[in-house]
This record gives C-alpha cells, structure tokens and sequence, in this order.
C-alpha cells in the first residue's frame, strides 16, 4: 500500500526492488511504498491496469485479454518494461498531492542488487530506474544495505554476517571496514518454498494449489523447527485446490508438521550455504562473527524457529533483526544521508 503521500520541494528515495515485494523510503520521512512486485497488463496494448496488491489479486483469474507479470525473478529484471512501469508508477505517484502533480525534480535513487548478479543484470537495474524518471541511480547490495539498515558497525575493523533471505535469492556477506571480504548468493528463498509446498500436496495427497495459497501455508503456519514448548499444539490450515485424480474442487486438513516436511530440504540448502561462507571465512573476522553472531534479515528470516534453527547448526549465536522485511531499503535511504558512505558502499553510479 501507499502508507502516505508526502509533499516535499525536493527527496531522496531508498528502492529495495525484490523478487516478491517493493518497498520505496523516502529520505527523511520513512516507508511509502509496502507493494508485491507485481503488475497486470494489456496483453496487446501492453497498458498496464494494476500494481501492486490490486495486481497479485488478479493472479491465476486473470480474463484473455489480462496479463499479470512478476517483473523480477531469482532477484534479476526478468521484464524489464514492466519493472519500469512498475516504478515510473510508484514514482509518479509520490509526486501527488491530492490528486495534483507536484512539480518537483526527478529523485535521487539508491536500488538494492544481489551480490551475486552479473554486469548486465546491475546495468539492467540501473537503467530501469533511470528509464522510470530518477535522476541518478546507485546501487548497493543487499547484505551491505541490510548491514547499515541494521545500523551495524560497518566501517570498523570487525566482521559481520549477514544472511538476507527473499523472495527470490539468499544473500550471504561477511563485512568489514565497510565491504563485502566474502558473499554467497543462492537463487533459492521464498519463492522456492512456495513452489516446495506445491509439490510437496501434490505428491502426497494428489492435490493441486496455487501459488498464492502456497504462500499463505508458508506464512500462517510454517515453521523451520517444532515447537519445543510443553503442551504447544502444531498449527493447522485447510485449504481447497483441485483433486487430480478427478479434476474436482477439494478441501485438505494441512498441519504445521507437513509444511515444515515440506520446507526442510531447502532450509537444508540454506545452512548448508552459511556453513560453506564459515569455512571460508578469515580467522579474525570468525573469530568477530563468533562473539557478534549471525544477523538474519528478509521476509523469510521471520518463519518460527529459523534462528534457533541456524544457532543450533553453527554453533552461533543468531540475531533477528528489527523488521526484517525493510531493513534493506533503510539501509539505501541511510545511505543517501551520508555522501562518504555512500561512495564507499555504492556499486556504481549513473546521470541521465
């Protein structure tokens, strides 16, 4: 949604354009933009009709002359027109007032990236934005914004890791004296899960859902480790899909237990990854993350018992930060504030 319109001669936006959600900060005044990365279209005009949450109510009822399109996949601009219609129109709308456009200058953007994308994906970001009226585009990447969003002592001689898990992509950074020393980058998050969860109903109960009722297991009763308090009683959900066997409507009891099944063996992948970035890591700056632990940020990052989860299989102590699903696009709207940290942190830069 858009939290508020604000009025302002001039501003500075923070972008954390993820896989499954946008979230745009404005420099100053805090988050205006909390949207689902995802945009209905004209399949033939190409005139886009929906952002946002009014879009990914369209998904899968969508009539033949509708398209809806998620912009980005695994973290990367997969449609690059509708990713710069998607932001001209958030863009756009922050300039209203009461349903008059302000005239103000086009704003200064800072766009979070993976880590671990190529040089034409980081251009095809930047362009994008430039293409939708910023006036210059910075980069930063994800684990570095999630770090300054969390307000951790990047620029000390000190290591940190931080484990950002998306809609679309892992990131995994150790830094220091404000650069990545080492990153992982896996294409295997929220996404993934959904698609697990798909599977998982289908194999074993010959059911068929869809993406958006995967997701709400996912979220309302996921979980990455049981409940280990006495008397705790394990969640459940019943949902409706399609029964295979006979192509009609069905309803299934899903538990707590099945889903947590479902998800076990990519979470495994996941650890699998923070163990590998360990092994790799510079004596000192382990011994640093040994004392400070493991920072987990990202919408994903807040399925119960991931912490706990990711203490008990390194040894570390492991921290949730404070609101994991903004704290990448904070950290872009901090570095806007400070031009030296920004020249330290900023991937690359561009005029148009």
């Amino acid at each position: 949604m858009l939290d508020k319109v604000f009025r302002l001669v001039s501003y500075d936006l923070g972008v954390d354009l993820g896989t499954s959600n946008t979230y745009i900060s404005i420099l100053g005044k805090g988050v205006a933009v909390r949207e689902p990365t995802v945009i209905a279209r004209n399949k033939k005009s190409k005139e886009i009709v929906a952002v946002g949450t009014e879009a990914k109510k369209m998904v899968g009822r969508t009539p033949g002359q509708l398209e809806t399109i998620f912009p980005l996949v695994d973290g990367v601009i997969a449609d690059f027109d509708a990713t710069v219609g998607m932001l001209s129109y958030y863009f756009k709308k922050l300039h209203e007032t009461h349903g008059f456009q302000v005239k103000i200058p086009r704003p200064k953007v800072a766009i979070s990236i993976p880590a671990g994308i190529t040089d034409v994906e980081r251009k095809a970001v930047q362009d994008a934005a430039l293409s939708a009226g910023a006036r210059q585009a910075f980069l930063v990447e994800q684990p570095m914004a999630a770090a300054i969003g969390s307000q951790l002592p990047i620029s000390e001689a000190t290591g940190a890791l931080v484990v950002n898990i998306g809609g679309g992509v892992t990131e995994m950074a150790v830094i220091s004296l404000g650069g990545i020393v080492i990153n992982k980058s896996m294409r295997l998050a929220g996404d993934e899960m959904d698609e697990a969860i798909i599977n998982f109903l289908r194999l074993k109960y010959a059911i068929l859902i869809g993406l958006p009722t995967a997701e709400a297991l996912k979220n309302q009763i996921g979980s990455a480790r049981q409940n280990q308090t006495k008397g705790a009683e394990e969640k459940m959900m019943i949902i409706r899909g399609r029964d295979l066997s006979n192509g009609l409507p069905r309803s299934l009891r899903v538990n707590a237990s099945e889903i947590r099944e479902a998800l076990a063996p990519l979470l495994n992948q996941i650890l699998s990854g923070i163990n590998d970035i360990i092994e790799q890591t510079p004596p000192e700056l382990l011994g640093d993350i040994t004392q400070r632990g493991i920072f987990l940020a990202g919408g994903v990052s807040q399925l119960p018992g991931l912490d706990l989860l990711v203490t008990e299989e390194t040894k570390m102590p492991c921290t949730l930060v404070k609101d994991p699903m903004t704290v990448v696009v904070r950290g872009c709207t901090r570095v806007l504030e400070d031009e030296v940290l920004l020249r330290k942190v900023k991937v690359t830069g561009g005029v148009k």
